[in-house]
């Protein structure tokens, strides 16, 4: 554990995030946690710890910064309302229980068709004492509540992520896609009605692979 917790901090070194010992213990409880499971149930293909600190932990973690400046830029017009993002295809909650454990102000709720891993996050709720972190067993078409931010780590295309979520997007709010190489065709394939307004990529502390972000808002056409 000595080991991870030493690669952990050196990568929030090159991140330049900083967070307290007791998120950094979080980060380390949840990977553990995500182990155990895997044992049972099959979360994530990746079972290396080592590896699993750099694909899983330090992958969601390089979306930190990015998330935080675009909540900076979006908090007036937000102002009263407590912020609420959704994880979508969330499995094991990446990056959705990331940012609970490093976005305490955020209220995160990861949602998944499947039953085991929405219970997985439950559980990493209560044994990570995470109260801003919520598990939903559904599909994203059919959820009701509105969120400020929506994202999606290797979900789906990004026509579909924007098409199943969009009324789940609060007015003024936004998509963020996590994907690996910069996704011309998915980008070509988007409906009129969503405009991408920022792509960012990223750098993962020992991961030689691209990494990128895909920001999206929900655009209203008028009639002239």
């Amino acid at each position: 554990m000595q080991a991870l917790d030493a690669k952990l901090r050196v990568g929030l070194t090159a991140l330049d995030l900083s967070l307290s010992d007791a998120q950094i213990d979080s980060l380390l409880a949840y990977q553990t946690l995500i182990g155990k499971w895997n044992k049972v149930y099959n979360l994530t293909a990746v079972r290396d710890p080592g590896e699993m600190l750099t694909h899983h932990l330090l992958d969601s973690l390089a979306v930190i910064a990015p998330l935080r400046r675009q909540l900076a830029q979006m908090s007036p017009r937000v102002a009263g309302t407590a912020l609420r993002l959704l994880d979508v295809g969330s499995g094991a909650g990446l990056p959705g229980v990331v940012i609970a454990i490093c976005c305490p102000d955020i209220r995160v709720d990861c949602v998944d068709t499947v039953g085991k891993k929405a219970a997985f996050i439950q559980q990493a709720a209560v044994t990570l004492k995470l109260t801003n972190l919520r598990g939903l067993h559904a599909r994203v078409e059919s959820l009701t509540d509105q969120y400020q931010v929506i994202s999606s780590r290797a979900f789906a295309s990004l026509a579909d992520f924007t098409n199943w979520s969009v009324q789940a997007l609060a007015p003024q709010g936004v998509w963020l896609a996590m994907k690996g190489r910069h996704p011309e065709n998915e980008l070509a394939a988007l409906a009129s009605g969503v405009q991408v307004f920022h792509v960012e990529h990223l750098k993962v502390p020992g991961l030689d692979a691209e990494r990128c972000l895909i920001w999206m808002k929900a655009v209203v056409h008028r009639d002239a």
